[in-house]
C-alpha cells in the first residue's frame, strides 16, 4: 500500500517526481477478482500511459517487487532502472507464511470496529509482531458509520494466496537493477543469486542491516543510503 511508503516518497521526491501507487485490492485502488502479476504489472503500464510517463525507475518490495519484476520483464522499454525489495525471482509458500495474517485480517472484517486499539488487540491473537501489525493495520479506514473497516480486498486475497507466490517469468531485463534484501529476512538468500542473475543479469544484491522483511521500516537510513548509492 502506498501509505507504508510515506516518508519515503516525501524524501525521494526532493530529487524525482515520485509516484506511490496502491495496487489493485489494495489500499484507495479499485476491487477487482482477478488478480495476479500479469494484471498488475499491465495496471502499472496502463497508469504510466495515462500520466505520460515513458519510462521510470521501479521500486518494488515484496508482493510489489514481484509486480516490478514482471513490469521490467514483461514491458523493458518502460524500465529505465529497477529496484526489488526483500523478495526474489522464485516461487513461495504464501499460503503457509501469511495463513495466520490472513485469517487475523479476515477476522477484523467481520466486526464491528470503533478504534484502532481494539482492532490492534484482535490482530495480536494472530500476528504477534508490532511493527507488522502496525503496517496492517494501515488497511484500516473510517466509514461513513464512524466504524473501521479495511481498504484491501481480503476476501480476494485469501483465495489468491498461490498466484501472489508465483515466479516471475519472461525474457531476461538488462537493465540496471537492485536487489535489497533484510540482514535478518529469510525472504532472499544467497543462493538465490544464480536465479537473480539468470533473469536479471546486471542485477546487483545488497544487504539492508539490523532490518528483516519490513526493510525500508526497520532501517530507513540504511534502506535510503542503499538507494542513493544505485542511483547516484
Amino acid at each position: 500500500m502506498s501509505d507504508n511508503w510515506r516518508a519515503h516518497a516525501k524524501f525521494w521526491s526532493a530529487y524525482y517526481e515520485v509516484h506511490a501507487i496502491d495496487q489493485r485490492n489494495h489500499g484507495k485502488s479499485f476491487h477487482s477478482q482477478a488478480f495476479n502479476y500479469d494484471l498488475m504489472a499491465a495496471d502499472i503500464v496502463a497508469y504510466l500511459d495515462y500520466h505520460n510517463i515513458q519510462q521510470a525507475i521501479i521500486l518494488g518490495h515484496s508482493m510489489g517487487g514481484k509486480t516490478a519484476m514482471n513490469l521490467a520483464l514483461q514491458h523493458p522499454t518502460r524500465v529505465s532502472k529497477l529496484i526489488v525489495a526483500d523478495i526474489a525471482p522464485k516461487h513461495y509458500d504464501v499460503a503457509t507464511k501469511f495463513s495466520n495474517i490472513i485469517k487475523g485480517l479476515l477476522q477484523l472484517n467481520n466486526l464491528t470496529l470503533t478504534s484502532r486499539s481494539e482492532a490492534d488487540k484482535v490482530l495480536m491473537s494472530y500476528v504477534p509482531e508490532m511493527g507488522v501489525r502496525q503496517f496492517l493495520l494501515k488497511n484500516l479506514a473510517w466509514t461513513e458509520q464512524r466504524t473501521l473497516k479495511l481498504r484491501c480486498n481480503v476476501a480476494v486475497l485469501q483465495h489468491k494466496l498461490k498466484e501472489i507466490g508465483y515466479a516471475p517469468d519472461g525474457l531476461p531485463y538488462k537493465g540496471d537493477t537492485l536487489f535489497l534484501a533484510g540482514q535478518h529476512s529469510d525472504y532472499v538468500l544467497q543462493t538465490d543469486i544464480n536465479a537473480i542473475h539468470a533473469l536479471f543479469p546486471n542485477a546487483n544484491l545488497s544487504w539492508v542491516a539490523n532490518a528483516g522483511h519490513w526493510l525500508h521500516a526497520e532501517n530507513p537510513k540504511g534502506f535510503t543510503n542503499a538507494l542513493q548509492d544505485f542511483l547516484r
